[in-house]
């Protein structure tokens, strides 16, 4: 499983449970889980790009299967997520959400060590046309702007 590295994993500003010890035993919401937080069980903050990926906890199952050994944690950061994404969309035609795209963060991480008859399968669980305004600030690309700015007006317009 991919998590979110945010800005880093040594800033504090991201939502990585299983990669390293950052993450401990608590209660909330209703259930047992690894959360991120203080000594006192008080949530820490957390920072992703992607809302979807953005919170102090992991689910149980997840937790329990890290800590069997069966499944690996990486992290991917946010300028690892926007440059995925980008290449995604440049050379698949696609955009992905920006929770799916930390997958093919790792995924473009370790193709290059695969053999030709192997392969890699990355679950798409989202489209990335929820993320657009995410994705057009990240880009901080003038003309990438201007479009989506015209696109809102467009529709605002057409709503009247």
């Amino acid at each position: 499983g991919v998590e979110a590295g945010g800005k880093g994993l040594d800033t504090g500003e991201h939502a990585s449970r299983m990669v390293g010890d950052r993450a401990s035993p608590g209660v909330a919401q209703g259930y047992k889980t690894m959360f991120l937080q203080d000594r006192d069980g008080q949530m820490l903050h957390t920072h992703s790009i992607a809302a979807g990926l953005d919170y102090v906890g992991v689910s149980p199952i997840l937790a329990d299967l890290g800590e069997k050994g069966r499944v690996r944690f990486e992290a991917a950061t946010d300028r690892e997520v926007i440059r995925a994404l980008e290449l995604t969309m440049r050379t698949e035609g696609i955009i992905p959400a920006l929770e799916s795209a930390h997958a093919f963060v790792q995924a473009f991480k370790e193709a290059p060590d695969l053999a030709a008859d192997e392969a890699i399968i990355i679950n798409m669980s989202g489209r990335g046309d929820k993320d657009i305004f995410t994705i057009a600030h990240a880009f901080d690309d003038s003309s990438w702007k201007a479009f989506i700015v015209g696109l809102a007006a467009e529709y605002q317009s057409s709503n009247r």
